[in-house]
């Protein structure tokens, strides 16, 4: 059963459905869910239609009585989306995004008093394709998905989480906005620019074809991202252009070292250098977690259950179960082996 609406069974629309909205879309529809679609684009409706979705042509038919919003569009466009949507839809209906920025979206939420109901949200997924055409109902299955509590929208976020880890299976990290842009910035934007300066340092090269011609795993894992849309993943690098930056100061004072130990012919340091970097390689798939329960009264005080959710993401956490009953709800957490929260 989904949790999200007042009978258990959410009704949700998904605006926006291009790579990530459409996956959304999909899945939902796949799942059994009473699910609406709408894209401001004609031609998408109806190839969205074609695939068996529901797709009204206007959005506020789209979002009539519906009990979850996800907003999917390019990042520019969603304070507007939010503010268009939050004034056709019941006060009860909560709003979510995907967008690969927070703080922007959370502080135009905060700024228009809907705070109560809107739950910045980014799942850690994508493909080097675009449009709906692309999109899978499997794209997203497991995904690490950040969602950002606010004081006010607790309600919310529990009922937002619940349907993600049900039809999802999702991983939610919870995180305030600014933790989220920090840590995104390293882990998927700064990533993006590497990729397309390794990519387009070969574009320009001399012997462009015969680089291309031994190209191997190497080459290909380190550049995939940069055959994404170029449009898009411009939004996504100045929609988090301060913390992009300075994390890419930190990128440049590593490669700067792996240089100077080069230049000097320092074996040594070169190698102390790339164990660093295989360490943190190495880390990516050898974590291991130590899973709890924690329980907060469902109507009291939510102060130290945001204090312990976003603790929980910034430590590297995540959630796979939110249930509320008996007025409590009821967290099953992963905490990574070694941090302990309190």
């Amino acid at each position: 059963m989904t949790v999200g609406a007042a009978n258990g069974q959410a009704r949700v629309a998904v605006l926006g459905t291009g790579l990530i909205g459409g996956s959304v879309l999909l899945r939902l529809r796949d799942a059994g869910l009473d699910v609406a679609g709408w894209d401001p684009d004609p031609a998408t409706r109806r190839y969205a239609a074609e695939r068996g979705v529901v797709v009204p042509d206007a959005l506020e038919e789209a979002v009539a009585g519906r009990d979850v919003v996800f907003l999917c569009g390019p990042l520019p466009t969603l304070p507007a989306m939010l503010t268009r949507v939050a004034g056709v839809t019941d006060d009860r209906c909560v709003l979510t995004d995907v967008g690969s920025t927070k703080a922007d979206v959370s502080t135009a939420a905060t700024a228009q008093g809907l705070g109560h109901r809107f739950v910045p949200g980014h799942p850690m997924a994508g493909a080097d394709r675009a449009g709906l055409a692309a999109a899978s109902p499997a794209l997203l299955d497991g995904a690490a998905w950040v969602l950002c509590p606010a004081p006010t929208g607790m309600a919310a976020f529990r009922r937002l989480a619940a349907l993600l880890i049900d039809v999802f299976h999702a991983q939610v990290v919870p995180m305030s906005a600014p933790e989220h842009d920090t840590a995104a910035a390293l882990a998927s934007h700064v990533p993006h620019l590497l990729a397309g300066a390794l990519a387009g340092a070969v574009q320009r090269a001399a012997l462009r074809d015969a680089v291309l011609a031994l190209a191997a795993g190497s080459f290909s894992d380190g550049t995939r991202v940069a055959g994404g849309p170029p449009a898009r993943t411009a939004n996504m690098l100045l929609g988090n252009r301060d913390r992009v930056l300075a994390e890419l100061g930190a990128v440049r004072n590593v490669l700067d070292e792996l240089a100077e130990a080069l230049a000097a012919g320092d074996a040594g340091a070169l190698a102390a250098r790339l164990d660093e970097a295989r360490a943190a390689r190495a880390a990516l798939g050898a974590r291991s977690y130590t899973t709890h329960r924690c329980e907060f009264p469902a109507s009291a005080e939510h102060a130290g259950e945001l204090a312990y959710l976003r603790e929980l993401g910034a430590a590297g956490g995540h959630l796979t179960g939110c249930r509320v009953e008996a007025g409590a709800v009821t967290y099953t957490a992963h905490l990574p082996t070694g941090p302990t929260l309190g």
